[in-house]
């Protein structure tokens, strides 16, 4: 809804259709408490909604002299053309923002933000939780973003078709942030956001709907995404507790969601493209294949040497160094580790100290407790404590 009234009257108006949706969803909850919910929910919503908005702005005397010129003219037009809740429509404006909220201008940080709290519903406190912040910095930071939205001049409208492919590489990059901060969530209570996953699919999913964005690298991000949520159940205990790629059980594997990551990776070999979805999602592809044998993990080790060569970061020479050891054994890849130096960096230890136990214990031990010393969390900190009590047997 904050899409849609916001594409009809600018971006400049963008704190304006939040409250009202706001102030919608609180008669709804005020209103239903009392004479029960709606036959059908949405619209009631979109009705109220939809009055809210016009009287606003006529209200203020914006939508009579500024703004309805500026959309119709001299010709009338009745109140549904002009804010229209229709299915298609809805679709559209998210489109549109999600290009207008992934703006270069921007920052990235910020970029994420909004489009949790603009595209995906998501409220303060949980942004903050997820940045590990405070709802103060959040909303300071939202604020500057939106701010930037109206000082840029920022349209509601998708890029002109020539320069689609070079702007969807930015709106793909916060789609695939969000879905790393749901799958790595830092958050206290929880290791996997899977809210914010499933919303960066959503988004992803949208895109590949719109035959200008449906591209080899929308499809690739989209099978890397399928991939890695159909191995959701079993990354995590019921006392939400991370399990380890190698304790995972393959029977709480979503097939389905393999078969269509299988079936979106095919759509992205058209064309030549190569873009770091492409690797990782050939990299989740093998994770989704039950078998741990050294040939497995030759081929994911040298998809990693592909990927550093298109997108080097410390946690892809980190996981290339994992599957070293999976390939060609704990020395091989102790010799590779120690150059990586990665010295603020809790996982870097995990593997040392894997990598050391049973040649060295002591030195394991060691990287373990610093890896608990650096662990943001305490899900983490309990799993290296559980490996350092492993030592002790």
């Amino acid at each position: 809804m904050v899409a849609v009234i916001s594409k009809l009257y600018g971006l400049q108006h963008i704190e304006t259709a939040e409250d009202i949706v706001s102030e919608t969803f609180l008669q709804a909850t005020e209103t239903w408490e009392t004479k029960g919910v709606p036959e059908n929910p949405p619209a009631w919503l979109y009705a109220v909604a939809k009055q809210k908005t016009l009287t606003f702005f006529r209200r203020n005397k914006i939508f009579n002299e500024k703004v309805l010129p500026e959309i119709i003219g001299n010709d009338a037009v009745s109140d549904d053309e002009m804010l229209n809740f229709s299915n298609q429509n809805i679709k559209d404006s998210q489109l549109q923002m999600l290009f207008a909220v992934c703006n270069p201008a921007i920052a990235s940080e910020a970029q994420i933000g909004l489009a949790l709290r603009i595209l995906c519903g998501f409220g303060i406190e949980e942004i903050a939780e997820a940045f590990l912040s405070n709802k103060e910095t959040i909303n300071k930071r939202l604020f500057r973003a939106k701010e930037k939205l109206r000082t840029e001049k920022i349209k509601m409208e998708l890029p002109p078709e020539e320069e689609i492919s070079k702007r969807l590489d930015n709106v793909l990059h916060i789609i695939y942030l969000l879905f790393s901060e749901g799958y790595y969530s830092k958050t206290q209570s929880e290791i996997l956001r899977q809210d914010f996953c499933l919303e960066a699919m959503r988004l992803c999913l949208m895109l590949i709907d719109y035959p200008q964005t449906n591209l080899p690298s929308t499809n690739a991000l989209m099978a890397l995404m399928c991939f890695h949520a159909s191995r959701f159940h079993a990354r995590q205990t019921s006392e939400n507790s991370q399990v380890l790629y190698e304790d995972q059980h393959e029977s709480l594997w979503d097939h389905a969601l393999i078969n269509q990551g299988t079936h979106f990776l095919a759509l992205s070999a058209h064309g030549n493209a190569l873009s770091a979805y492409h690797l990782e999602a050939r990299i989740a592809f093998w994770h989704c294949q039950k078998d741990d044998s050294a040939e497995k993990w030759e081929e994911i080790l040298q998809l990693y040497n592909q990927l550093l060569l298109v997108n080097y970061s410390p946690s892809v020479a980190l996981n290339r160094t994992f599957a070293l050891y999976k390939a060609n054994g704990k020395k091989a890849a102790l010799a590779e580790a120690e150059k990586l130096r990665l010295e603020n960096n809790h996982f870097y230890f995990i593997l040392l100290g894997e990598l050391y136990k049973d040649l060295d214990n002591e030195k394991a031990r060691m990287n373990l407790e610093k890896a608990f010393s650096l662990a943001k969390t305490q899900t983490e900190r309990l799993g290296i404590r559980e490996k350092i009590d492993a030592l002790s047997v």
